[in-house]
Parts: structure tokens; sequence; C-alpha cells
């Protein structure tokens, strides 16, 4: 006798009851992009309804995700003046550092997670500091001063550090810096499968951050590459990562799935520029159930093993939760 899946779908409540997975407000986390001056919202054109703000606006949208539940925030900096090691980043008094504080008091009950990387800081645009001779990003230097912009954000306020410069054993760098200045329970999230994408595109419109040579190919991972992918997420495990993260979100739910069999640690997507570009030019020219596609997106960064989604989404996913 054949079985009859249909008996379990034929009721909406039925359905509801045997649903396996579910999305909350409480899975996201949003990104914000930050720089200097007073009253600045710009909108990013080939993101629509993402935007470059100063710290005034930055505390006025952590009203708006407030009241729609969202407490999470991601934060990328773009400083006025950009150089070679990325001096704003490695400051007290740069536009993360100022922004950390400035929001910890306003907003004490946000959890402010920062990125730690050196793209939106370098006159050059790339993750670390340059070996003129390789014309590459010098690992364990760039290391070295990893560790002063952690400890920097840690005694800012900051809440979590994601360092997303994909260097080899900055896991473990920055968990000694943290450890040592006295920050031993501060969380590490983990860009710990990082591929070399082009879905990148328009975030580096927003954060100001495309590379002036080159690519990120000798530091990011090989999109072809599966075995690869679990591996840096389980060597960062190793190292003393909290949360492991995969990005992009949409093309590499595979890896996801694979990562979250082979760890007992949460598990992050970042849900990434590209993808949310893509919907919001779908919905633009009235080509898809925008909200409908939208949401079986976020079904499937669950489905998938992920925990925690990082998206420019956020917002418009808890309006939908909440109207519910």
């Amino acid at each position: 006798m054949f079985q009859r899946f249909r008996r379990t779908r034929l009721n909406k409540h039925l359905r509801a009851l045997v649903r396996e997975t579910s999305v909350s407000v409480n899975d996201f986390i949003y990104p914000l992009f930050i720089r200097s001056g007073k009253g600045i919202k710009t909108e990013i054109a080939s993101m629509p309804g993402v935007f470059q703000m100063s710290i005034d606006e930055v505390l006025k949208e952590c009203e708006e995700l407030k009241s729609l539940g969202i407490y999470s925030i991601l934060l990328f900096g773009i400083p006025d003046v950009k150089d070679s090691i990325g001096s704003d980043s490695l400051c007290e008094h740069g536009i993360i550092a100022s922004s950390i504080r400035a929001i910890k008091e306003a907003h004490p009950d946000m959890f402010v997670v920062t990125d730690l990387c050196f793209c939106e800081y370098t006159d050059h645009g790339h993750c670390g500091i340059i070996d003129m001779k390789t014309q590459s990003v010098n690992n364990d230097a760039t290391l070295e001063i990893s560790g002063k912009q952690a400890v920097i954000h840690a005694k800012a306020g900051a809440d979590m550090i994601a360092p997303s410069g994909m260097m080899d054993g900055i896991i473990e760098t920055l968990r000694t810096a943290l450890d040592a200045a006295g920050f031993e329970n501060l969380p590490i999230m983990s860009y710990s499968t990082k591929f070399a994408s082009g879905y990148y595109g328009p975030f580096r419109d927003v954060a100001e951050s495309a590379p002036s040579f080159g690519d990120r190919a000798s530091y990011q991972m090989d999109s072809a590459n599966r075995r690869e992918a679990i591996n840096e997420s389980i060597s960062d495990e190793m190292q003393g990562a909290d949360i492991l993260m995969v990005k992009p979100a949409l093309a590499y739910l595979d890896i996801v799935r694979e990562i979250k069999d082979n760890t007992s640690l949460p598990m992050a997507v970042y849900n990434v520029s590209g993808e949310y570009a893509m919907l919001k030019l779908a919905q633009k020219h009235n080509l898809i159930d925008y909200e409908r596609v939208m949401m079986e997106n976020m079904i499937a960064f669950k489905r998938a093993g992920a925990d925690i989604i990082i998206s420019y989404h956020a917002k418009e996913v808890a309006k939908l939760l909440n109207s519910k």
C-alpha cells in the first residue's frame, strides 16, 4: 500500500503541527553601515532599503529595530580617511569604536556585533597589510593588527567580534588577544567558511570596500571546494570560535548542512548583498511574489542548519512575522 502523504497536508492546522522548520525574529542579526557626520542617511542604489548612516541616524534605527523585536546588529564602519593599514580601525576614536560607545550608551539592551576586517579602512580595499613583493595580503602581519583591533572593539563595549578577513589563524590570534586583555568571556563569531564570491558586489558599494587591484581569491575560499570548506570551519572551532558561519548563503546550503553535521557549535549564515539585490530587483519588476520567496529563502537557511541569519531582509521578515 502506498503512503498517503497528503493526509497531513489537507488541514492548515495539521500542517502547522507537523511543520519541521520555523523562522523567528530571534534568529536575525541586522547589518548597519556607519560613517561620520550628522543627519546622514544615504540609500544605496544597488541595495534598496539599505543605507549608509551617521551615528545619530543609527541610534534612531535601533529604536525601530527594537520595536520589531530585533536586538542584534552587525556594525561596519566607513571611515573618512583610509590608508595602507586601515589606521581608523586601530584607533579608539575611530568610526567603529565611537559607534559602539554611542549605541551602548543609548541602547544598552542592543547586542552589538562588530565586523573585524580592514577592507573598509584601507586605501587598497584588501583585508589586511599588503606584501609589496607579492601584491597579496601578508597573513601574519595582518594577524598582529587584527588582535589590536579586537581589543579596541572590546574596550568600546562590543558584545561579540566577527572577523571576516579570512586570515589563517585569526581565531586563535583574537582569542589570545582578548583573553590577555581580560575579555575571556567575549564570544567570537567566525566567518569560518567564506567564499570568494560574485554575490558580494552591492556590499562593496555600501561599504566602499572594492579592491583597487586584483581580487581576494588568495584568502577567500574557492567556491568549488567542499572538503576544504568543512576543514576551514572545523579548524576555527578548534582555535576557539564560539559560532561558525557560511557566507554567502543561498548557493552554499549544501556546505551549511555538511558543516552542521560535523560540529556542535551554533551555525550562522550571511544572506549577502547580491542575494538581497536580486530579490529586490525581481520585486521591482513584479517577477515574483516577493514576500513569499523571501520567506522561502529564510526557511531554506534554517532547514539547512542555520541557527542565526544575518540578513538585510531582517526588518521585512520581522514585520511579516509580527503581523501573523
